[in-house]
């Protein structure tokens, strides 16, 4: 994190608002690190962390998971 960050004001719709708040009472972390994370998401920037992607651990039911995880991985990355 930087030592110095900027204060940015932001208008959110109600129902937006709550779900922000809930989401961080849930992960027991604050607004603006929920916001930090969801823009740095957008626009790019993963702050140097990395997201673990699992593809085929355990048992899905499906039987050509080792022929499609190319296409899973994709997918998983662009979600």
């Amino acid at each position: 994190m930087l030592a110095y960050m900027k204060r940015t004001s932001v208008k959110l719709p109600d129902d937006l608002d709550a779900q922000l708040r809930h989401e961080a009472e849930r992960r027991g972390v604050t607004i603006a690190a929920i916001t930090r994370e969801a823009l740095e998401a957008h626009l790019g920037r993963d702050g140097g962390r990395r997201r673990l992607l699992a593809a085929g651990a355990g048992r899905s039911g499906c039987s050509d998971i080792s022929e499609r995880i190319e296409e899973i991985l994709r997918a998983e990355a662009r979600s």
